[in-house]
């Protein structure tokens, strides 16, 4: 085990159709990696969100976002330690209080992580209802590999610095 802490932030609401790809991704997530990765579902309460950094090394969130000009299925990574995230440029889902306010709450407190990717795939359906388009389905499996991939080298490095560490 390794002192690096992943968490991967599934937000959204599963019975408004696409809007539940975090809540997908991160159920994919945790049954490929579950004993590597801290895996939350969050309805996208911000201060939730926040809460959820906490003792985090890497934190993905990953949550379905409204988007005029992206299509369906697109899927926008963002570095929120690197630049603000605009509320203008995606408008987050049926969030009260959305992914962007809570992460540029935290940023404002001095709470957010080391490392931490805003990951917003376009949805074409906000409607009621259970599952997901098949496009947005598909952005989210890959989404899913992606982060698992990330992870998994990230992991490895981590125990490869460790051993070497402890071999001094």
């Amino acid at each position: 085990m390794t002192d690096v802490q992943i968490r991967v932030i599934g937000v959204g609401n599963r019975f408004r159709r696409d809007d539940g790809v975090g809540l997908v991704v991160a159920e994919l997530v945790r049954n490929k990696i579950a004993d590597a990765v801290d895996v939350r579902v969050l309805s996208g309460e911000g201060a939730s969100i926040i809460e959820a950094f906490d003792g985090a090394d890497l934190v993905f969130i990953i949550d379905a976002a409204r988007s005029f000009a992206l299509c369906p299925g697109a899927v926008v990574s963002l570095d929120p330690r690197r630049q603000r995230i605009p509320s203008d440029f995606l408008s987050y889902s049926s969030h009260a209080f959305s992914v962007a306010e809570a992460v540029e709450m935290a940023r404002a407190l001095g709470m957010l992580p080391p490392m931490l990717r805003v990951v917003a795939i376009t949805a074409s359906d906000f409607g009621s209802g259970d599952g997901l388009t098949e496009v947005v389905a598909e952005a989210g499996r890959q989404v899913a590999e992606h982060i698992v991939a990330v992870s998994r080298r990230l992991l490895q490095r981590e125990a490869v610095r460790s051993q070497g560490a402890s071999a001094r």
